[in-house]
């Protein structure tokens, strides 16, 4: 079961299901027979179609979904809630797209595709499912190491006790994580989407084709994610404090807006820009 763009303004998993979609149905590759004479499918390709539309986190209720796991107070978790217990599905793939900030921990390579196998409580244990989780993940890390070597992160397994994935997990449904991220001059995401495509992929076939999902342990091998990056930092040479901005989108008279915003940092030593402006003094 795989499902998307359950934070509105979050649509690169989308983009790369569609891409998926295109591929099952105009090409008759091996691999591609292979998932789909394996595996049953559920895809809902746009989770929070009310906050795509107006390029919100939130769905139209002003609910972060993502956060609405245990209440289900909105429609929308209330929905895919329904499909997973009326599917009960093996795997899950919870789509998402993660900031600009992200870089590969110890590198100045963005997190372009990060992955996560969550936690189902507080301790982050390694339950039975967690492991299965880890094996399907360390699959598709390893295709994408090979096409973008150092461009893969780890996210934070922290607990979230409302959170979606933490919860699907807990509940038995193994729940991979995809955060789509950034890539060198990637704004729109075009090079990412594809990345996510691929994850995607293996991942499924992977799951066509393997019986024993049990080793898990180079997972821990994949590099953490860490937050390093600003979108762009103007240096000065002489005692004026360095200074980093984020771009802020947002829908401005029905265009998405890309607003460059200055960040309150005290200190931008070890951080890095995405574009760095140096200013002579």
């Amino acid at each position: 079961m795989l499902w998307s763009q359950m934070h509105g303004n979050e649509s690169t998993g989308t983009k790369a299901l569609f891409d998926l979609f295109n591929c099952f149905l105009n090409t008759n590759k091996e691999q591609l027979q292979t998932i789909l004479d394996a595996c049953t499918l559920v895809f809902i390709p746009m989770l929070n179609p009310d906050g795509a539309e107006v390029y919100t986190r939130v769905n139209g209720n002003n609910i972060d979904l993502n956060r609405d796991a245990v209440d289900r107070i909105a429609k929308e978790s209330k929905l895919l809630r329904s499909v997973l217990e009326d599917f009960n599905p093996q795997f899950c793939f919870n789509l998402h797209d993660q900031r600009t900030i992200f870089n590969v921990e110890n590198t100045k390579n963005p997190a372009t595709i990060s992955f996560l196998a969550p936690s189902e409580e507080v301790t982050r244990a390694l339950t039975k499912g967690r492991k299965q989780t880890m094996n399907v993940i360390l699959a598709m890390n390893a295709v994408l190491q090979k096409m973008i070597p150092n461009y893969i992160g780890r996210y934070t397994d922290e607990f979230y006790p409302t959170a979606t994935g933490d919860n699907f997990q807990k509940l038995g449904y193994n729940t991979v994580l995809i955060e789509s991220g950034h890539y060198p001059d990637d704004y729109v995401r075009e090079v990412s989407r594809e990345y996510t495509f691929y994850a995607i992929l293996q991942g499924l076939y992977h799951i066509a084709i393997t019986e024993d999902f049990s080793e898990y342990k180079d997972y821990f091998t994949i590099p953490n994610n860490a937050k390093d990056f600003y979108d762009i930092i103007h240096r000065y040479s002489g005692e004026k404090k360095d200074i980093a901005y984020q771009y802020k989108d947002q829908i401005v008279d029905g265009e998405l807006v890309s607003t460059l915003v200055k960040v309150e940092e005290s200190s931008l030593k070890g951080k890095i820009g995405h574009h760095e402006i140096v200013f002579e003094s």
